[in-house]
């Protein structure tokens, strides 16, 4: 346990930091698993609808420093191939 006060301040910051990225990493796979299922299912609309909310979250996760932007962008590569081929 950190003596230091401003030492104290970061390990309560960090813990705070890493509670709020593991919930935003949990509403992205959240997203990315309504997409998944929905291409599953062969209901395009739906898919389509949840293809939206899902690159938007992935598309949010490289802004906040969740995901890496080529993470990111092979992510989406993926989800735009399985939407293409419900067709």
């Amino acid at each position: 346990m950190p003596n230091i006060k401003s030492a104290k301040k970061r390990v309560l910051v960090n813990k705070a930091k890493a509670l709020q990225n593991k919930a935003a990493r949990s509403a992205l796979k959240t997203d990315i698993k309504k997409f998944e299922a929905a291409v599953a299912e062969g209901n395009r609309s739906e898919a389509e609808g949840a293809y939206k909310v899902a690159v938007k979250a992935v598309d949010k996760a490289v802004v906040h420093g969740i995901l890496h932007r080529n993470n990111a962008a092979h992510k989406k590569s993926g989800m735009t191939l399985k939407l293409n081929k419900l067709a």
